[in-house]
């Protein structure tokens, strides 16, 4: 019961990100603006914090990647902002006012008062417009953020309630699970690397996040490359990192998170059966994920699963391609308005 609720309560949040980017005014410049959020904060934290110094112990970096994780509500309540044309001392005092708060929180924040300061520009004269902004902005941006926190802190762990029921299960189940969900949330601006870090997975759920995130790379790759989604450079990237290409697949949502569930389960079970471990947090992400496994199992265990992963995923890719071949699907050139010649 608890893992249908779980998954419920998953859909419901990926639901309502999709609605957000359709419907809210300047949906998408925002989505895409949480996207480069979390790559500053938490891809950071992955590679300095738990590669470069949890792995290869370089104190200096791992303090590097502590920083940019720790600030992930600072950096999305100042990038929406200024995607959305805020001012950048604006959007930097917005930002600075979400210190201490969740890459949500302040993702929420900063798109509010995107539009709370835009309008007092608007309406106050020049030079008074800074005071105002000042004393009304900042504590503003606070109080959204400090109400938005328990909120968004108890979705989170509704949702690791999946992961919970899940590693007490049998690892074909376990893998099926966190595989899928964690591969769909990798897609998902929500961002797997934010989620696993949240909730401090460690073992073989992080295990499976991780490399289940990895053989992802592959299978988007695929997908991408088969149903046009955008340019070269577009599918090279969602390869890299998904989260740089969060419009695409928040407009694209039913084959993307079908055919990522699809391959997520599959490289979980292959993971689970295969007994990996993984002891740091937030490293659901494809090259820092991968590099992070060899800390904590054999060498030739990891690269044996690994490459297993990577089969799967390429075949889901294909299976996804196939399913969704004549699925109407919203392009790179229509999302951002570009012409878009060079397609995959």
């Amino acid at each position: 019961m608890d893992i249908l609720i779980g998954t419920g309560l998953l859909l419901l949040v990926l639901a309502l990100f999709t609605l957000f980017s359709y419907k809210a005014p300047q949906g998408m410049k925002a989505m895409g603006a949480l996207a480069s959020a979390a790559c500053a904060s938490f891809l950071v934290e992955a590679f300095h914090g738990a590669f470069f110094g949890g792995v290869l112990k370089l104190k200096f970096l791992g303090e590097v990647g502590l920083a940019n994780g720790s600030l992930s509500g600072v950096a999305a309540a100042t990038l929406v902002p200024l995607a959305l044309g805020v001012s950048p001392v604006y959007a930097v005092l917005v930002g600075l006012s979400c210190s201490g708060f969740g890459i949500l929180p302040g993702f929420i924040a900063g798109y509010i008062m995107s539009f709370v300061v835009k309008y007092l520009e608007k309406k106050l004269p020049a030079g008074l417009d800074l005071i105002i902004i000042i004393i009304i902005a900042a504590p503003l941006s606070r109080l959204i953020g400090l109400g938005m926190t328990p909120l968004v802190n108890s979705t989170l762990l509704n949702i690791g309630q999946i992961l919970t029921s899940a590693s007490t299960s049998n690892p074909i189940i376990m893998g099926i699970v966190l595989g899928g969900t964690i591969t769909v949330v990798a897609t998902a601006p929500l961002s797997s690397m934010a989620l696993t870090a949240m909730l401090g997975l460690t073992g073989a759920p992080m295990a499976i996040g991780a490399l289940s995130v990895f053989g992802s790379s592959f299978m988007n790759f695929v997908l991408f490359s088969k149903l046009k989604f955008g340019s070269k450079k577009d599918t090279i990237a969602v390869a890299i990192e998904p989260l740089t290409q969060a419009d695409i697949i928040t407009a694209n949502p039913i084959p993307v998170y079908i055919t990522n569930f699809i391959g997520g389960a599959l490289s979980g079970v292959i993971i689970a059966l295969m007994g990996l471990v993984n002891m740091s947090p937030g490293t659901a992400t494809p090259i820092a994920g991968f590099a992070v496994m060899f800390a904590y199992n054999p060498a030739s265990k990891v690269l044996i699963t690994a490459a297993g992963c990577i089969i799967v995923s390429v075949f889901s890719g294909y299976l996804g391609s196939i399913m969704f071949k004549n699925y109407k699907i919203r392009t790179a050139a229509e999302i951002r308005g570009e012409n878009v010649e060079d397609v995959a």
